[in-house]
């Protein structure tokens, strides 16, 4: 039996070792305050301490993924402008992208075009704006169908936001709103149907089912409008501005996460923005990784399957036994490691851990080659059950990903980052 006096040793010592994780955490919201207080950040040190993880506490983690992702830049005494010129083009897209053809408001500062002879529903002519219109259809469809089923083990998206649009919800104009032209619309789903990766699903088996059809989802008031509507908008004008691109499925994954961080912001002034602060965000993030979206650039040295390949190199590189592994069961990077970089792991973890992850992508110099480093650690940290398992075990175990300890997972990366 223990003795009494070394139980007061041992409660004495786990009421120390809490105490100092509290002092320690406020101390780091210290050092990120005293950082972004100042009149140029110094980016080195924001990412410094970015890497090992950013406080939500505060809107440190919107302000720092702001500053980190080029939306904000080092200036303080820019940000102020910065924001209103860059919110205020997002409301120029709004007013030029989400509108029907032959409708425009006066009180918008358009004029009003009507729809003649030469411009009708039917009318062949590539230039027509009904043409337009339609094809924008088969991409708002892929969209709609995307994000609705967006992160399903929370109800986050379903829920009506704190600020809708008042500039497509005001009673007073003739804006329709996206759900309703998806609702409207007499297109079928499967003519719409682009998936990167030429597979039905890019989910992971253990994310939870989402509602198949629109009368599955609760209806909102009107004047209301959901998470996932705003994000829909976002993906829509994404892809009218980048028709090279346009939208594939996947990238309501990306976009997912930066939303959810900026529309949770404790900071009510900058919560209010957090749709066209998303908006710049993701277009910026998504000029760093869109060449794994686009399937012509897959063999090129900047394309998705040579950063497959490069994770099972650096796996060769440090563990050459589990590389064998896979390698005599010809279990290739492409039935895994696809989905874990084209969506930067947002499939494989639950969205804080995601959050927390992309934390230390986006502090790095060379993020996405840290997150090469990551796949791999998530081999070596499983590579006992893969040594021991046969092909169906292993792909299980590779395709629903056993370990939930992200801080794990990325202290084993910087450990295979250090030991180059």
């Amino acid at each position: 039996m223990e003795k009494s006096g070394d139980k007061s040793l041992l409660w004495r010592a786990k009421v120390l070792i809490g105490l100092l994780n509290v002092a320690f955490f406020y101390f780091r919201i210290a050092d990120f305050q005293d950082v972004l207080r100042e009149p140029k950040i110094a980016l080195g040190k924001l990412r410094e301490l970015s890497f090992s993880g950013i406080p939500c506490e505060g809107g440190l983690r919107c302000l720092c993924w702001k500053i980190l992702l080029n939306y904000l830049p080092l200036e303080r005494a820019s940000w102020t402008s910065i924001l209103a010129k860059q919110r205020e083009l997002y409301s120029q897209f709004l007013r030029e992208m989400i509108i029907q053809p032959g409708i425009a408001k006066a009180n918008l500062g358009v004029s009003r075009e009507d729809v003649t002879f030469e411009d009708h529903p039917l009318n062949p002519n590539p230039d027509s704006r009904w043409n337009t219109y339609f094809k924008d259809n088969e991409v708002l469809l892929q969209i709609d169908k995307d994000v609705r089923r967006l992160c399903p083990d929370i109800s986050f998206f379903q829920r009506p936001t704190d600020y809708p649009c008042l500039l497509i919800l005001d009673p007073q104009n003739e804006f329709e709103t996206l759900r309703k032209r998806v609702e409207q619309t007499t297109l079928k789903s499967q003519t719409v149907a682009k998936n990167r990766s030429g597979v039905t699903n890019m989910s992971s088996p253990h994310k939870s089912p989402a509602p198949n059809s629109l009368s599955e989802y609760q209806v909102l008031p009107n004047g209301c409008e959901a998470h996932w509507e705003v994000v829909e908008r976002i993906l829509f004008i994404y892809a009218k501005l980048n028709p090279g691109i346009a939208y594939v499925q996947g990238m309501n994954e990306i976009v997912g996460p930066l939303y959810y961080t900026f529309a949770t912001d404790p900071n009510s002034e900058w919560k209010e923005h957090a749709e066209a602060d998303t908006f710049f965000c993701f277009t910026n993030l998504m000029s760093e990784i869109r060449d794994n979206f686009i399937k012509s650039l897959d063999d090129s040295q900047c394309g998705i399957t040579y950063k497959m390949e490069k994770v099972y190199s650096t796996l060769k590189e440090k563990d050459v036994e589990l590389y064998l592994k896979l390698q005599e069961q010809n279990i290739k990077p492409q039935f895994f490691a696809f989905r874990w970089l084209t969506l930067l792991l947002s499939q494989e973890f639950l969205l804080p851990d995601v959050i927390r992850i992309w934390d230390t992508l986006f502090a790095d110099d060379n993020r996405f080659d840290f997150l090469l480093l990551v796949c791999c650690a998530m081999l070596v940290l499983i590579r006992e059950q893969l040594l021991g398992g046969d092909f169906t075990l292993n792909m299980r175990l590779l395709q629903d990903y056993p370990i939930t300890d992200v801080h794990h997972i990325l202290q084993k990366a910087k450990e295979l980052q250090d030991s180059k």
